[in-house]
């Protein structure tokens, strides 16, 4: 896996991760003050003898997921309303404020209240932090990015343990203290939300705020070319409600021939290539699409399994189909350097923004490039297209330019097109015209996502080329998939409303109405929150609490308490010291968990962990239940403790969230993350809370024993139901979402 951090022709991705990293210290908090209350609560204890009052004692440690539960409930809704980067700040203004408290704390009923702000802070972290990374961060890093959350949570968790176990050598070890210091790290957060993070560029496009998406993309991007993701992120605001699968061949213009069947000329969608008098044409195959069988017969490499989902499927076949990278086969569409186009050269310079908008009855920019100097960042069009017969009569005056859409040389450092969109899909759009019945010319303004299907062919035999490589031409094509869907700015209800120019409406029209209730209830959405909804539940019954209880009392047995005490440690301080030692074994495994999961994906690293994280919890139901020896039986629980923690931070730990905060459409994303949150949190105070019932009715074999039936359902669940994601852009992920809704129903009727 590689990605530029500076290249002058591939742009600079360093923006997108220091983000990233910067957004990812609200995790670190959370891991921070986790660790703090497990170490200070044995003090708190002492102090306000709470020795008989066991549900006060419960009470300090739980407050704090009771602040986090209340607060996702209204936190997806509230993030769509106010923005990304305005929830983050005030999560590191509860951080800081939680921590002054704690430190001042004269009573328990005030260390309540902090607790709860300071819960706040939590929920507000966990839910919307991998949202903002997924919506900032490069389709082909994401996952990438998606595990430092874990990573900085793990590391804020192991420093303050350190910390603890420091403090707790001290003759009065101090509790405010240890609580207290969690604002001198909030407080850097804090400065880092508000005069670093961006705001999510998806966000601003959904309230229409142009100019600020686009020059928060070039900041992250490092390039000026973003017109290509700028246009992705617009076509993000649909649903995707009538998603088809189309096949293309692409090829040299008048050269495909009729044994490759594609339909009459006015069909088809010329491209445009760098070099003059260079040009080609994408033309849609009769019949199925490839992908669209894939979907129903299984994929490529796995034949149809029963009860298998078609979005599985569908995902499966485009990554099988993927070229071998590193190659130049790797270069998605290699023959076509620039542009799609359906007829017309190269556009005028346009703005397009709320705030520069023509409104009606006035006209549009002029050609003289006056328009350009108010905001010299908008020097393209976004979408533009040629006027059509249909538009002649139309009161709007007419578009000047054509669809445009540069391509993007995949995992190169070639330089990127404006219209590739990450993980080899390219963004198109066509425009059919048919005479109807009447006379009169009817036709309809299609959104296009373009993907190669396996490597490029010829009808000869012979080599593809690449422009500006010496290769000979004989009559090379490209075969293509494609997603086509209507655009999101060419919404039939909406055209009859304030349309601006001939195509379309600006996105601001479409962002009106906001994310509603009723748009859970789309196939697509309601298909992602079973998967998001699912994995959630999953994750919290696979056992991570029961083995975090048990692992103290595994490591005693291992003698390492023993050890510690004999170098003059005492008990309280010998148990946070396993602790810390316990969270450092994480750290690097979480390391090889995010170089893997862009390469081998998410649905790969879950698939191999969850049957170890099924062994380890074998391995200790039986020593358990079998008399092995305390030492063999100290030896055999110590090593599946680490096994089963080291492969839980690889899969279960990270993917839940990264998966939810990607398989949602931008519209209820906010929303969406919220409900799966609210799942987390509630299935984390059921787990948490019933534990100890479960220790005294089933015995730990009993209890470990459900954990592996759990864990067990869990592959089956990812196996049927989970897609592979890495790579692909947001906006296609949901594409798919719907068009694997639509064909269970058919599958089901």
């Amino acid at each position: 896996m590689e990605f530029y951090l500076s290249s002058e022709r591939g742009g600079n991705m360093g923006g997108a991760v220091l983000v990233a990293i910067a957004a990812a210290v609200g995790n670190l908090l959370q891991g921070w003050d986790n660790a703090t209350i497990a170490g200070s609560v044995l003090y708190i204890k002492k102090e306000f003898n709470l020795q008989s009052e066991p549900t006060i004692e419960g009470l300090i440690v739980a407050m704090s997921l009771i602040g986090a539960t209340m607060i996702t409930t209204c936190s997806g809704p509230i993030s769509d309303w106010l923005g990304r980067r305005p929830m983050l700040i005030i999560s590191s203004v509860c951080y800081f404020a939680s921590g002054l408290i704690m430190l001042w704390s004269p009573n328990v009923y005030v260390l309540l209240l902090a607790r709860l702000l300071d819960g706040f802070g939590v929920g507000l972290s966990v839910t919307l932090i991998p949202l903002y990374i997924s919506e900032t961060a490069p389709s082909d890093i994401r996952g990438l990015l998606n595990t430092l959350p874990q990573f900085t949570g793990s590391g804020g968790m192991f420093l303050s343990y350190c910390m603890v176990f420091g403090m707790s050598l001290m003759d009065r070890p101090s509790w405010r203290l240890m609580l207290g210091v969690l604002s001198l790290p909030s407080l850097i957060y804090f400065a880092l939300t508000v005069f670093f993070l961006p705001e999510s560029p998806r966000w601003l496009v959904s309230k229409g705020r142009m100019c600020e998406a686009k020059q928060v993309l070039q900041r992250l991007r490092g390039r000026e070319d973003v017109s290509g993701e700028m246009a992705l992120l617009v076509e993000g605001l649909g649903l995707g409600v009538e998603t088809t699968m189309e096949e293309y061949i692409i090829g040299p213009d008048n050269e495909l021939t009729d044994d490759q069947e594609p339909t009459p000329g006015e069909d088809r969608i010329k491209l445009y290539g760098p070099e003059e008098g260079l040009s080609w044409v994408a033309r849609p195959v009769t019949g199925q699409s490839n992908l669209s069988l894939v979907s129903r017969q299984g994929s490529i490499k796995n034949p149809s399994v029963p009860l298998m989902d078609p979005v599985v499927t569908l995902f499966g076949s485009v990554h099988e189909k993927l070229p071998e990278m590193g190659s130049m086969r790797s270069v998605i569409f290699p023959t076509f350097g620039s542009m799609f186009s359906m007829g017309g050269n190269q556009p005028k310079n346009e703005e397009w923004d709320e705030e520069n908008l023509p409104r009606d009855g006035e006209d549009y920019p002029s050609d003289d490039g006056s328009a350009a100097d108010s905001d010299n960042d908008l020097r393209d069009p976004l979408i533009s297209r040629q006027t059509t017969s249909m538009e002649k009569d139309m009161a709007a005056p007419a578009s000047r330019g054509s669809i445009l859409s540069s391509f993007m040389r995949h995992n190169t450092g070639e330089p990127a097109g404006s219209m590739g969109i990450g993980g080899g899909w390219q963004l198109a759009w066509k425009l059919t015209e048919k005479e109807g019945p009447d006379g009169k010319k009817e036709g309809g303004f299609k959104r296009i996502y373009l993907h190669q299907d396996g490597d490029a062919g010829s009808k000869r035999g012979s080599l593809v080329s690449l422009p500006g490589v010496d290769v000979p031409v004989e009559s090379e094509y490209i075969k293509a998939s494609a997603l086509v869907s209507q655009p999101a700015l060419y919404s039939k209800e909406l055209m009859d409303q304030h349309p601006v120019g001939p195509a379309m409406i600006h996105p601001s029209e479409t962002a009106i109405k906001g994310p509603s209730w009723s748009d859970l209830l789309e196939p697509g959405v309601k298909h992602a929150l079973v998967v998001g909804v699912g994995i959630q539940i999953l994750q919290q019954f696979s056992g991570i609490n029961g083995v975090l209880y048990y692992t103290p009392q595994i490591l005693e047995q291992a003698g390492v308490g023993v050890l510690l005490s004999n170098l003059g440690i005492g008990s309280a301080s010998a148990s946070l010291l396993i602790s810390g030692l316990t969270t450092l074994l994480m750290l690097p495994c979480i390391a090889v968990a995010m170089r893997l999961m862009d390469v081998a994906g998410r649905r790969s690293l879950l698939l191999c962990t969850i049957p170890v994280l099924i062994v380890s919890l074998i391995i200790l139901i039986l020593g358990n239940v079998i008399n092995m020896g305390s030492v063999v039986h100290a030896a055999i629980s110590t090593v599946s403790v680490v096994v089963y923690f080291c492969c839980f931070v690889m899969g279960f730990g990270p993917i839940p969230n990264i998966l939810c905060s990607e398989i949602f459409p931008t519209r209820v994303r906010g929303l969406c993350i919220a409900i799966c949150a609210l799942t987390f949190w509630i299935g984390d105070i059921i787990v948490t809370y019933t534990l100890p019932v479960m220790l005294s009715a089933v015995g730990l074999a009993g209890v470990f024993g459900m954990y592996a039936v759990v864990c067990f359902i869990s592959w089956v669940f990812v196996f049927l139901k989970v897609p592979e994601t890495k790579g692909m852009p947001l906006e296609v992920i949901t594409e798919f979402f719907s068009l694997g809704a639509r064909q269970q129903a058919l599958k089901n009727n």
